[in-house]
């Protein structure tokens, strides 16, 4: 058991993120340079890989959906179970998964101001 002081809160920085993620929606995925590019430095992707690795809201902030540049899965996708469970999850939401990839043309997340925070799974 953890004690309860040696847990942190999120950052600024990982609140964002989460934000961020929270409203990308079932069935798509976004690339950690897009969020990182919504946060506001487009540099900062690895910082972004960070914050969702540490994810405490998962699954409600559903950092399954953030996949590299290229469409390739987390390789230390931070759930138990790791890059198979990203996979399962992806799946499970109708998203083709080919050799650990996902094609970004057919199911990247294509971010507006108008999205809904908190889009969920039916």
């Amino acid at each position: 058991m953890i004690p309860n002081n040696t847990i942190s809160k999120p950052t600024v920085f990982e609140q964002l993120v989460y934000s961020i993620v929270s409203e990308i929606p079932c069935g798509k995925v976004a690339t950690y340079t897009q969020i990182a590019t919504m946060v506001g430095n487009r540099n900062s992707t690895r910082a972004v890989g960070n914050a969702l690795h540490k994810n405490p809201y998962a699954p409600i902030v559903p950092c399954h959906r953030v996949v590299s540049i290229r469409g390739k899965l987390a390789k230390n996708f931070g759930a138990s179970g790791g890059i198979e469970i990203q996979k399962k999850r992806l799946i499970e939401e109708g998203v083709s998964v080919e050799n650990l990839t996902v094609d970004l043309v057919t199911y990247q997340w294509e971010a507006t101001p108008d999205k809904k925070l908190f889009t969920t799974c039916s």
